[in-house]
């Protein structure tokens, strides 16, 4: 894994970073959204933003595993494609303007196609990590000439 050397976890992928940014961006919006979309418009926007970062977390996670990895990720573009539709509603409501609408989705598909790169080249970021371990491990056989 040569090619990341510069990347120790999830927090340093610029895509993260743009996630974090995006769903914070978007709880900060919502906040003017009318109170009788609380449990509804508001809270699903949030969630699905808040989501597309904690796949990548997740896929970072799994990385070992390729198709794992792969995976949620393409989950992470789900979520960031659930957001545009969101974003869609609360321009269609009248909660925001076209142009923040227009901001919001474009800052979406950034995402994605940082989330497409990233699963075309899955086997950049994939394979064998180093083992590190907290403890010694435990030995499992015992020796019966004892």
């Amino acid at each position: 894994m040569s090619a990341l050397d510069h990347v120790q976890s999830f927090r340093d992928l610029l895509v993260y970073q743009k996630s974090r940014k995006l769903s914070k961006e978007i709880f900060q919006l919502t906040k003017t959204f009318p109170k009788e979309e609380m449990y509804s418009l508001t809270d699903q926007v949030r969630r699905s933003s808040r989501s597309v970062g904690a796949q990548i977390a997740e896929a970072w996670a799994k990385r070992r595993y390729e198709k794992h990895f792969v995976s949620k990720l393409t989950d992470s573009d789900g979520e960031q494609q659930e957001t545009q539709h969101w974003i869609g509603v609360a321009f269609d409501c009248g909660y925001i303007t076209e142009n923040q609408g227009r901001e919001l989705i474009e800052k979406c598909q950034e995402i994605g196609r940082m989330l497409a790169g990233m699963i075309s080249k899955a086997d950049l970021f994939c394979g064998e990590l180093p083992q590190s371990l907290r403890e010694e491990s435990a030995e499992y056989f015992i020796d019966s000439d004892n």
